[in-house]
């Protein structure tokens, strides 16, 4: 009895897996490796786990699908916060204000950067 009973957690270990990893890349999606890497590796654990479910081979198909859907969740959460952040960089705001700050000599002077790209920002 105990036998099958380990033989079950063994062949449940890769829906357990993409779960756990699914749900971690969703928690930490504002990070790369978090919400990308952890999501790919959740999304290829929890497609493989859903297959073997589906064949009859292991249980938990439905942990297996959630855990890839939590990864994918991630992935696409850190696709958007990359997007946001190469297009916060690429602004006019940003290259302005990086350009005062360049040619800045004193602490008065990059101050008045920091106002003006406030100000600039907030309009």
């Amino acid at each position: 009895m105990s036998f099958s009973h380990n033989q079950a957690q063994q062949k449940n270990g890769m829906a357990i897996a993409a779960l756990v990893l699914g749900i971690l890349a969703a928690l930490t999606f504002w990070t790369v490796f978090g919400g990308i890497l952890l999501g790919v590796v959740a999304v290829i654990l929890g497609i493989i786990a859903a297959r073997k479910a589906r064949g009859g081979r292991a249980p938990n198909g439905k942990m297996a699908v959630i855990g890839a859907g939590l990864g994918a969740a991630g992935i696409i959460g850190s696709i958007v916060i990359i997007a946001m952040g190469v297009s916060f960089l690429n602004s006019t705001e940003f290259k302005s204000f990086e350009e005062c700050a360049s040619k800045a000599k004193t602490q008065s002077e990059r101050t008045a950067c920091e106002k003006d790209f406030n100000k600039d920002m907030n309009n």
